[in-house]
């Protein structure tokens, strides 16, 4: 099911600015590529990666990728249902509750997904590679394999009840 990013009021933040020089008889030539973050804050969250000569342009790319991206974030009021593994290559990233008041306690590129999730009291600790493209989509990866009681309840046909216990 894909999430129209019209209907959606998104944020986007850039996590990461990466310079590629490539050596050419003239001397050097860059070019960019940007690793965007976009979010409305709500639920919704999607990354994506754009690449040009100019930084803006390589931004305004990033953002239309990420719009094609959209993965829906489950949520327990302002945290996450359960404790889950994210895994991207060699990035992993272990996002847990946390207590009402806790705020946002995540690394770098991970906090800019999680923030931009909607996600107000969460714990996430990286493991493994440190790589922001890596760590973004570890965390994308996470977040949409969460899954509430409910939903778990209703995949098995079971009540609420029975499943807590």
């Amino acid at each position: 099911m894909k999430i129209d990013p019209s209907k959606l009021n998104l944020k986007e933040k850039v996590v990461f600015i990466n310079r590629v020089a490539k050596v050419v008889k003239g001397g050097r030539h860059f070019r960019f590529s940007a690793l965007v973050v976009v979010g409305d804050e709500n639920g919704h969250v999607g990354v994506g990666m754009g690449k040009s000569i100019e930084i803006p342009e390589a931004i305004r790319k990033g953002i239309e990728d990420a719009k094609k991206n959209l993965v829906k974030v489950e949520m327990v009021g302002t945290t996450v249902p359960h404790k889950i593994y994210g895994k991207f290559g060699k990035g992993n990233v272990l996002i847990m509750p946390a207590s009402e008041g806790t705020g946002v306690i995540a690394g770098g590129p991970v906090r800019a997904v999680l923030e931009l999730a909607g996600l107000k009291d969460v714990r996430a600790k990286s493991l493994g590679s440190n790589n922001p493209k890596n760590m973004v989509n570890a965390t994308i990866n996470g977040l949409s394999s969460l899954r509430t009681v409910e939903q778990v309840a209703k995949l098995r046909g079971k009540a609420v009840e029975d499943i807590l216990g």
